[in-house]
């Protein structure tokens, strides 16, 4: 339970806090039909989160880092051109006005293209594993996924209430500060992608900038929360101070009952940012498991182009992971398991597109990824998509898998 409560914390938590601020901004500034147009987008980037989930882990026609490099990049140019068509106040049915809240649906398109296909694919992931919904297991992984949606939703509309309430000029601040801190984080994905499919050249300012930000993305969220819970604390102390004049009893309690309400969600907000930080600590650091990742084996040989391993070595059915140490001393890890019922092998990177170098392990004949706990289908692995194995070169020739260092060297900075 507490794995699937803490995967869709962090898959989530700041999606739905930075939603939650568009919402509420969106309700105070734009006009009915502006607003209709980003609902629109909305139910768009729903129904496309379904999509991806289905045939990402049902086919092998998606390329997670591919797809996920362009949601990075239009989610990014998206932002860039919301900031510039809302230098000043969008309003009236004007072209500006039209063009920023498209922007802001498009926003809304990749946020949750984003982060909802992994969390509509746990009861697939936790099926795999159990083979039944009816067993303890799948109904306690579902029960920890569900906390921690219903943690979004009540974050989501905490925010929501609490921008609402904001005046514009600091609305458009939190905004702004929300996306800011979600683009810097879709920015060092777009340069991990850069860098996996080798678009760009090797470049130390990128990499430092990408390594700093994936070892801190829980900062970011915490960030991203604690800003709705600076903006909910200045609600509160203003609740006690408000003197909004009334001209009868009526509306003395209609006032009063308002804060009460503004009050209420800002303590939803500060129950939720304790709950998250907890969450990615405390429960995290309960919930721990050590697994020991199989030891590295000695493939058959090794020359200067090729890395060879001889069916002798993995005919047995099992996971076995071997490395290739280079230069600059990283190991980068593949593994190899001939596939059940047949005389191919699956074979690919110690690493996938969504954990990273975290490895794989075998329990009870299956592989499963040591970060996200997500069985593989042996008979998937070599194809890309989902949390499969990176895809790697090889050739099968004379008895013997064949896996040029080439190919090895291109994922050496997943490994250093």
């Amino acid at each position: 339970m507490l794995t699937y409560l803490i995967l869709t914390t962090r898959a989530v938590l700041m999606e739905a806090a930075v939603l939650g601020v568009l919402t509420g901004y969106t309700k105070i500034a734009a006009e009915k039909t502006h607003r209709r147009i980003v609902w629109s987008f909305a139910l768009i980037g729903v129904l496309l989160s379904v999509v991806i989930a289905v045939v990402r882990n049902t086919t092998s026609l998606i390329d997670t880092a591919i797809l996920n490099g362009w949601i990075y990049t239009i989610g990014l140019a998206a932002f860039v051109l919301f900031l510039i068509f809302t230098i000043k106040k969008p309003s009236g049915r004007g072209i500006v006005s039209l063009v920023s809240w498209i922007m802001l649906g498009i926003l809304y398109v990749t946020i949750i293209a984003y982060a909802m296909p992994d969390v509509w694919a746990y009861p697939y992931h936790v099926l795999q594993q159990e083979t039944t919904v009816i067993s303890t297991d799948f109904l306690m992984s579902m029960i920890g996924m569900v906390i921690g949606l219903i943690l979004a939703v009540v974050t989501f509309l905490a925010s929501d209430h609490c921008t609402r309430r904001l005046r514009y000029g600091a609305a458009a601040m939190l905004v702004r500060l929300e996306l800011l801190i979600n683009a810097a984080l879709r920015l060092s994905n777009l340069f991990s992608v850069f860098f996996q499919k080798k678009i760009v050249k090797s470049n130390h300012t990128m990499f430092m900038y990408t390594v700093f930000v994936k070892n801190h993305r829980d900062w970011f969220l915490f960030l991203a929360v604690a800003l709705v819970v600076l903006a909910a604390l200045g609600l509160w102390i203003a609740s006690f101070r408000q003197r909004e004049p009334y001209r009868n009893p009526a509306e003395h309690r209609r006032i009063r009952a308002k804060w009460r309400n503004i009050r209420r969600w800002a303590s939803a907000a500060v129950v939720c940012f304790v709950f998250v930080v907890l969450n990615l600590t405390v429960i995290e650091k309960a919930n721990a498991t050590d697994v020991t990742l199989s030891p590295i084996e000695e493939a058959s040989s090794v020359d200067d182009e090729n890395v060879y391993v001889g069916f002798d070595l993995v005919e047995d059915g099992h996971l076995h992971r071997f490395a290739y140490e280079t230069e600059n001393g990283a190991q980068i890890r593949f593994i190899v398991i001939k596939k059940p019922n047949g005389n191919s092998y699956g074979i690919g990177l110690d690493a996938c597109d969504v954990c990273g170098e975290t490895g794989y392990y075998e329990k009870d004949g299956q592989v499963v990824c040591n970060l996200c706990d997500v069985v593989m289908n042996i008979s998937t692995i070599g194809f890309k998509g989902g949390c499969n194995p990176i895809v790697i070169p090889y050739e099968v020739s004379n008895s013997q898998i064949i896996v040029p260092i080439s190919g090895l060297l291109e994922y050496e900075r997943e490994f250093r």
